[in-house]
């Protein structure tokens, strides 16, 4: 019975991490390989990434979005309930206490701290600021419309510091592959927030999606084309072959169909064009990876 009553709870705690739905693992995730990708290639001028530093980041996506996941279940426990799609949240209903989530935090925080200390001094300082970001955003939507701006700084700031534990430095290209990412990311997490719109309106919590009102979609559209761009600029200065803008191509694509599936707003279509920027992000790395082989042969 202790045995089926420990499985039970480490579910619930998988739950709270949201293990159950790893589509944040996956917009965390590409991103950091993108740079991971770029700043190997610009070391060597050819060749893939090391392995061990490539598993380091992984683990610590993983890591990183669940302690997100935890501190964001936590900052919002008063108000999951009122809200449609969170009110089953582990916090929402009880089944987590608040204590408990915030040892679940440190433990995950600690972990991938832990990870991070086997890279260069340089990468370990950036990580302060990763853990600041993640700790900020579940906050900020109490006191400005733009949590989603706060959410793509941390979500971006991986790139940084993928390219510092590699060439011990942060060239140009970096920030304009950081920038392309912000803009991706409030792009998707405005799409994400029209899903909870009236509620959010109801309970007093901000977005962007409020923000932006019936603009909503321009923004949206005008977000996703300016990181198109960026990216853009960034292959150029680091000399990417043609699979790469062909990827970008293909990620356009995709912006087009969210574009027209998400045009009458309807909740659904909003949620299925957030889940659908997964395949954006991977079109891009797997288009520098290719990017990256053929240079190399």
């Amino acid at each position: 019975m202790k045995n089926q009553l420990d499985f039970s709870k480490l579910r619930i705690y998988g739950q709270l991490m949201r293990l159950d739905r790893p589509i944040g693992i996956y917009l965390l995730l590409w991103p950091t390989l993108w740079s991971i990708l770029v700043a190997s290639y610009s070391a060597t001028g050819e060749g893939l990434p090391s392995l061990s530093i490539t598993i380091i980041f992984v683990v610590g996506v993983v890591l990183m979005r669940s302690a997100g996941c935890v501190i964001n279940d936590f900052a919002d426990r008063h108000v999951d309930g009122h809200v449609l799609r969170t009110q089953s949240r582990p916090l929402a209903t009880g089944k987590v206490k608040p204590q408990e989530a915030l040892q679940l935090f440190a433990l995950l925080v600690s972990m991938s701290f832990m990870l991070v200390l086997l890279l260069n001094w340089q990468t370990v300082l950036l990580s302060v600021v990763a853990l600041v970001l993640a700790s900020l955003y579940p906050f900020m939507k109490r006191y400005t419309h733009f949590p989603q701006v706060v959410l793509g700084a941390a979500y971006s700031w991986s790139i940084p510091m993928a390219a510092m534990a590699i060439l011990g430095t942060i060239p140009n290209w970096v920030w304009y592959m950081y920038a392309a990412n912000l803009c991706w990311t409030i792009a998707y997490d405005t799409l994400y927030a029209m899903v909870d719109r009236n509620d959010d309106l109801k309970i007093g919590v901000k977005s962007t999606a409020i923000f932006f009102g019936r603009f909503d979609l321009g923004a949206v559209a005008s977000l996703q084309a300016i990181a198109i761009i960026l990216l853009s600029y960034t292959y150029y200065l680091c000399g990417l072959a043609w699979p790469a803008y062909a990827g970008l191509v293909a990620a356009f694509l995709l912006f087009l169909k969210q574009w027209s599936s998400t045009k009458n707003r309807d909740r659904d279509a909003c949620f299925q064009a957030f889940l659908d920027n997964h395949w954006v992000g991977m079109v891009i790395a797997a288009s520098l990876a290719a990017a990256i082989f053929i240079q190399w042969y």
